[in-house]
């Protein structure tokens, strides 16, 4: 479902998937080759949303921001992993947030970081670059190898342009 709302549409690139019953919602961009998946929520209603290319916005996630106060921006080359929440924060190009994350108002995900599954990363959190943050609330783990960004990040990313295109054909069963 693909709505307007106050005056604003939703802008979509080229080579998408939207599956059926994902919803976006008014002042919402998305770049090219990106997938938005089953029951996900983007709900640009209340201030914007910037997503960029190359993005896989995984099943139940919810993207949202505040009322004048904080918009969303998701970079390049980034996986958000199934129930997570964004919320009013930046996420640079080439990260991955793991199943069930929650990302914070004001907070800045720095590019090659990893929030790991279940991670509650507070307001106005900093994610270092090349970092994995996880628990509750997030902290720093350990530093990425140059091999984990290019095998997890990268391979995700990847992995969700060839789900895509499997849906691409798919028809309705009655």
């Amino acid at each position: 479902m693909i709505l307007s709302v106050r005056g604003k549409t939703p802008q979509l690139g080229d080579n998408i998937y939207i599956a059926p019953n994902a919803t976006i919602i008014g002042d919402v961009e998305i770049g090219e080759n990106s997938s938005v998946w089953f029951n996900a929520v983007i709900r640009g209603d209340v201030n914007s949303i910037k997503i960029g290319n190359k993005v896989n916005v995984q099943d139940g996630v919810i993207i949202h921001c505040t009322y004048q106060k904080t918009t969303t921006t998701i970079g390049n080359n980034v996986s958000i992993g199934h129930n997570a929440v964004i919320h009013g924060c930046t996420i640079q190009d080439n990260v991955l947030v793991g199943i069930g994350a929650i990302i914070m108002d004001g907070c800045i995900v720095h590019s090659n970081a990893i929030i790991a599954a279940g991670a509650v990363v507070l307001k106005n959190t900093i994610v270092e670059e090349g970092s994995i943050y996880g628990g509750v609330p997030a902290q720093k783990i350990k530093e990425i190898s140059p091999n984990l960004i290019e095998h997890e990040i990268e391979r995700i990313a990847d992995s969700y342009l060839i789900y895509a295109d499997w849906y691409k054909e798919v028809k309705t069963v009655e």
